[in-house]
């Protein structure tokens, strides 16, 4: 290259992304956008929240000038996503997470083979969902409708990260987990064929996918169940005192 020498200082947020050297000085070909440039240096613009050169915002498609100084913010939290109501779609390797975030009624799409980062992309745009990946090419791909980077490995934290960072509208016990549909109070002799016999005898309330007919009840692992939700809402109340902002929705309906 020998277009414009730049120096860009990245957030310490963007660090993951930068191999821990959030400043340096390049030479651009003198024609590649700022938001070709910050994404040739490993971050993708899903998880960039302002380009700030010398003291003013700039759009991505900005073309760098000689000596200019670009800081690169991530994005604001809670993020707000116009346009659309808010709901997600998950790629193969987001299983956990996407069952915890139907568990908490939140609207989840999730893909359990792969079908390739077009397919994903196509139907992030078709949809109108937010694309949930570590695939950072995933993520790159600008048929996105949106998307955002899941930056840890454990359920736990992938978890906490989504709610933090989108401040999704929860309503805990409202979704299938195995294909997202609503759920709907059922009888005993509704899902009765679902049911074993030591179910039958055991309990009395239960609940349907009014999608895909799964039925639920609250069986062994509800005590696990009821921890996530409980924590979840805890937290979201927990930073609604901080922020003024609304309190969770009060759960509906427990399968």
């Amino acid at each position: 290259m020998n277009g414009p020498e730049i120096h860009v200082e990245f957030a310490p947020e963007l660090a993951l992304f930068v191999q821990r050297k959030p400043h340096r000085t390049l030479v651009t070909d003198g024609v590649s956008s700022l938001g070709h440039v910050v994404e040739s240096l490993g971050v993708p613009l899903t998880e960039v929240g302002a380009l700030v050169v010398d003291g003013r915002e700039v759009p991505p498609s900005h073309i760098p000038k000689p000596a200019e100084r670009l800081v690169v913010r991530p994005v604001e939290r809670p993020q707000r996503v116009p346009g659309a109501p808010l709901r997600f779609l998950l790629d193969v390797h987001l299983g956990t997470l996407a069952r915890r975030l139907r568990l908490l009624g939140v609207d989840t799409a999730y893909e359990s083979t792969d079908i390739g980062d077009p397919a994903l992309a196509a139907r992030s745009a078709a949809e109108k969902r937010v694309m949930l990946s570590r695939d950072r090419g995933l993520l790159r791909r600008r048929e996105l409708w949106a998307g955002a980077f899941v930056y840890s490995t454990r359920p736990d934290d992938q978890l906490h990260d989504v709610l933090d960072r989108f401040a999704p509208d929860l309503s805990p016990w409202t979704r299938c987990t195995a294909c997202n549909g609503l759920l709907r109070q059922a009888t005993k002799d509704e899902v009765a064929a679902q049911l074993k016999h030591g179910t039958q005898r055991s309990y009395d309330v239960f609940a349907q996918c009014t999608a895909c007919g799964r039925a639920y009840w609250k069986g062994a692992h509800h005590d696990q169940l009821e921890a996530i939700v409980a924590r979840a809402l805890e937290k979201r109340l927990t930073a609604s005192m901080w922020t003024g902002g609304p309190r969770p929705a009060a759960p509906r309906g427990r399968p």
